[in-house]
């Protein structure tokens, strides 16, 4: 199910009485607040807190539903503590049954909330800045593209071109720091024959990423190279991407890719 697919479901999720459990939990080890494993004292605090509500509610089966999904809470983050990206959101319920982990490269600002539905405005909010998808790097060599939500790559392939053999073929998982593609190449420079060979490449290929952003699911595409070669594959898109930057990222990492396209 795709995040958005997802977020609609949440948003239609409800109870008579509170039984969702929502967590918002900042992870992210270059965070100085997180210093020696600070999340592990705010989860413990947020929950002592909610707990404490309830304890004053008297209401024992709202404390038997709350320490159901709180055991689950603590067991599912201490059994991933060793891989945490930079926070972790979690929606969860015993009854009616709800368990939706997402772990994310991306700021999240802890909180905790106890109600009888999923609290999703703030996933919201992060998934409006980093939804699926795509970012499609061309240079003349060859198309990198990154399938792309919630600042993770899920997925890379790199679709190679030999402009001589006018022949191509795709790479999946390219070591990112091994890119062949010339990005300096200038488009004008390149003889007729080259010229009309990358035209008919970054024609072939604008209809893969095409299928692509109907497979992934992706609400958006990125362009980003050399100006000329990123302005040469955008019109090959049928709409307009979200942006065209004009820096030749294809030997940057992922992470680096990532921040020049969501980040500036």
């Amino acid at each position: 199910m795709s995040l958005s697919k997802e977020l609609q479901t949440l948003k239609e999720f409800q109870c008579n009485d509170r039984c969702v459990l929502s967590v918002y939990l900042n992870t992210n080890p270059a965070d100085p607040d997180q210093l020696k494993g600070a999340w592990k004292i705010h989860l413990k605090s947020g929950l002592k807190r909610i707990n404490e509500y309830i304890t004053a509610s008297k209401d024992e089966n709202e404390m038997k539903a709350f320490k159901e999904v709180e055991k689950r809470v603590v067991e599912e983050i201490e059994d991933n503590q060793n891989d945490l990206h930079k926070g972790v959101v979690i929606f969860t319920s015993e009854n009616p049954v709800l368990w939706s982990v997402h772990y994310v490269q991306v700021h999240v600002k802890t909180s905790f909330h106890w109600e009888n539905h999923p609290v999703v405005e703030e996933m919201e909010y992060m998934y409006k800045a980093y939804p699926e998808a795509g970012i499609i790097l061309p240079s003349f060599g060859e198309v990198r593209i990154l399938d792309t939500a919630m600042g993770f790559v899920n997925d890379e392939l790199t679709y190679s071109f030999d402009p001589n053999l006018q022949g191509w073929g795709k790479r999946k998982k390219a070591d990112s720091g091994n890119h062949n593609g010339i990005g300096s190449s200038k488009v004008d420079a390149l003889e007729p024959r080259l010229k009309e060979n990358l035209s008919r490449f970054y024609k072939g290929m604008g209809e893969i990423v095409e299928r692509l952003k109907k497979e992934c699911g992706w609400r958006e595409i990125h362009v980003a190279g050399e100006a000329e070669l990123a302005n040469a594959f955008a019109e090959t898109l049928q709409e307009k991407p979200a942006s065209c930057i004009h820096k030749n990222l294809n030997n940057s990492k992922s992470k680096d890719v990532l921040h020049q396209v969501f980040e500036k």
